[in-house]
């Protein structure tokens, strides 16, 4: 029997893109069972009538109050109106700048959105994210030697959402498919500069995780070896034995999120760079 859940209204403020107040709800919210956030986001908030706008939606569905705000004018009246109207609030990065603070002996800046400079690494990042996304699902094989990451895996083991997530950290990720009876390219068996890792799940979560995918489709058409738990079985004994064979290592996400698989595959391409000279992240 599903229980009933209980409502919330999640204020996040921010005076830049509000990503680090989404990541540290989310965060935090996942670990309360039964309980679901309606998430009111505002970004760049960074004129006292920004935030007249803001203060009217608190008033009207009074909730949490998550907020970074450098501007120390604007950070007061918003404490000053939660305080007065009785809704719990807190500026998320104050204990982090505290702790910087004491132990480097140093003043903080006060810049707002410091984070997303147009620096390298932005630029890296979003040379990886063009990359990722122009190689995803096997498309534009031919060069996959400029990968930094080459995953591959059957059908519905996160190869994508893997990928993208690696993009953010400025690392070229391409996935090919492993399809039965499909040969894969010659050339993916003799890449020398990408680290290829497998990506494999137990067959009960990749039967669940199609079935789940023709039915939001509506899909009438597909075909039933797509969820047939034996064949399942069979693609994932082809997906070890490839990845046996050519020496790569395997992840079994079954119980992994997208970030854990992530860690795991950062570490080993951390070990692998180091052991090949030439190599950078």
């Amino acid at each position: 029997m599903n229980k009933s859940r209980n409502y919330f209204h999640l204020h996040l403020v921010s005076d830049s893109t509000g990503e680090t107040l989404m990541t540290v709800a989310r965060a935090a919210t996942v670990q309360y069972e039964d309980v679901q956030e309606i998430e009111h986001v505002y970004p760049l908030v960074r004129t006292q009538k920004q935030l007249d706008r803001v203060i009217s939606e608190i008033e009207s569905a009074p909730g949490i109050v998550l907020y970074t705000l450098v501007d120390q004018g604007i950070s007061d009246r918003l404490e000053r109106t939660c305080r007065d109207l009785g809704v719990p609030f807190v500026n998320i990065l104050t204990p982090v700048f505290s702790v910087f603070q004491s132990y480097l002996n140093v003043t903080q800046t006060h810049r707002i959105g410091g984070q997303h400079e147009l620096d390298a690494e932005y630029f890296k990042r979003i040379e990886a994210m063009n990359y990722t996304m122009l190689h995803d699902d096997g498309q534009v094989w031919e060069d996959l030697e400029g990968a930094d990451i080459v995953l591959v895996g059957i059908s519905r083991t996160s190869k994508t959402p893997t990928c993208i997530y690696l993009a953010n950290r400025g690392i070229k990720a391409a996935n090919v498919p492993l399809v039965p009876d499909i040969p894969l390219p010659a050339h993916l068996l003799n890449l020398k500069k990408p680290l290829v890792v497998g990506l494999v799940a137990s067959a009960e979560r990749i039967q669940q995780v199609r079935r789940n995918r023709v039915l939001s489709l509506q899909a009438e058409n597909y075909n039933d070896t797509y969820v047939d738990r034996k064949e399942i079985a069979r693609e994932i004994n082809m997906a070890r034995r490839l990845c046996s064979d050519n020496g790569w290592p395997l992840i079994d996400v079954t119980r992994r999120s997208i970030e854990e698989t992530a860690a795991e595959i950062m570490a080993l391409y951390r070990t692998y760079k180091a052991e090949i000279p030439g190599i950078t992240i």
